[in-house]
């Protein structure tokens, strides 16, 4: 069998960063998209033309989406939330860890077959289960991808910057649909 394919279809390349333990201390942005892009959340409104003003009018299921959000903590304790956008479609958050205790160093990871608990993965699956359970019990529509973006903040500069494209999201709604700007742009 060839290392590149599965059951000799296809093999999807993990997006993770090599050798790095999503359990440790640490910033995390993360980017988490409905299934097939739907329009879950809401419509962007944009007052008076002016995009600088733009912001997202919620549909019930994003207030539930959003209380999810904000519940992680309370499931996670090690967890603070930083700055949130939701969108119609998708999702941007930043989780910091903070951990009581931590090895230091940082230790090597090796991905074991082993119970994955306290982790970005677990978090975000519980995030994603939970809210499309309570929607479901609500009789609202909402289906995620199967998986999400991450990327570990490496830097306080980049931290900043991060905050500031979340934060500002709406107001680049419009040329996001056509790929004209990006978080490094």
């Amino acid at each position: 069998m060839d290392t590149e394919l599965y059951h000799d279809k296809y093999r999807v390349a993990s997006a993770r960063l090599r050798g790095y333990d999503y359990g440790q201390n640490g910033a995390y942005f993360v980017t988490i998209c409905t299934q097939h892009r739907t329009r879950y959340f809401g419509d962007i409104t944009v007052p008076d033309h002016d995009w600088d003003r733009a912001y997202l009018s919620p549909t019930p299921v994003a207030a539930l989406v959003t209380d999810g959000w904000q519940q992680i903590p309370q499931r996670f304790p090690f967890v603070v939330l930083d700055a949130f956008i939701l969108m119609p479609d998708h999702l941007h958050g930043l989780l910091l860890f903070d951990k009581p205790t931590e090895p230091s160093p940082a230790r090597h990871y090796e991905n074991r077959f082993a119970p994955q608990r306290e982790n970005l993965a677990a978090i975000l699956r519980g995030f994603k289960a939970g809210t499309t359970g309570q929607a479901r019990r609500a009789g609202l529509p909402l289906a995620w991808q199967p998986r999400f973006h991450d990327r570990v903040v490496r830097s306080p500069e980049e931290l900043d910057k991060i905050r500031h494209y979340i934060l500002t999201n709406p107001t680049r709604w419009q040329h996001e649909q056509t790929a004209e700007e990006g978080l490094f742009m």
